[in-house]
């Protein structure tokens, strides 16, 4: 199983940023991105990869005690960025600190239960749009910038979610990955 662990945003958040997120599509370039769905964004805490089944329970048990380390935290989604010319994405101002220590919590923890992660700096954000693989992508730039004085309003994390992706397999032009909650546990209980 392809799995990652996240902190989903609620409804009322993701509307907002989704009315945003509609007036960039309008400026020059985006059409030439693939835009994340709403119901699938989610700040990523670790990405795993392949899991075997048989991990499940060592990983469910390490995720479960990482998430009983954290109390529940204030979250606001504000401004956004890009990584290069291939990813836009939204940032948050209240919340920074916490998501990192909850990413190393889950990155030990899920480390030990003998599933390997990157090593890459953690970097609170939310995928809003890709470029296409290949050729040059668009100029992000104007886009992000576009994203500078954005600021939702606040929201408490309150829990950890392991989550399976499954990537499109048709081919069909469009097609996102879809999203499967395999389990959620309560931040500080």
């Amino acid at each position: 199983m392809r799995l990652f662990t996240a902190v989903l945003p609620p409804p009322p958040a993701v509307a907002e940023l989704a009315g945003e997120v509609e007036r960039l599509r309008g400026l020059p370039g985006a059409d030439r991105l693939r835009w994340a769905l709403p119901e699938g964004w989610h700040f990523t805490l670790a990405f795993l990869g392949e899991v075997d089944d048989d991990l499940l329970p060592a990983l469910c048990e390490r995720l479960e005690r990482a998430a009983h380390r954290h109390h529940p935290f204030g979250v606001r989604l504000a401004g956004g960025g890009r990584f290069g010319d291939r990813v836009l994405w939204a940032g948050v101002d209240d919340g920074r600190e916490p998501l990192r220590r909850l990413a190393d919590s889950v990155t030990a923890g899920v480390n030990r239960a003998g599933v390997t992660t990157d090593d890459r700096p953690y970097k609170p954000h939310l995928t809003l749009a890709r470029a296409g693989r290949r050729g040059p992508g668009p100029d992000l730039r104007p886009l992000a910038a576009a994203l500078e004085d954005f600021a939702g309003s606040p929201w408490r994390a309150e829990e950890l979610t392991l989550v399976r992706s499954r990537l499109p397999r048709s081919g069909v032009p469009g097609e996102h990955p879809r999203y499967e909650t395999l389990a959620a546990w309560p931040l500080g209980r």
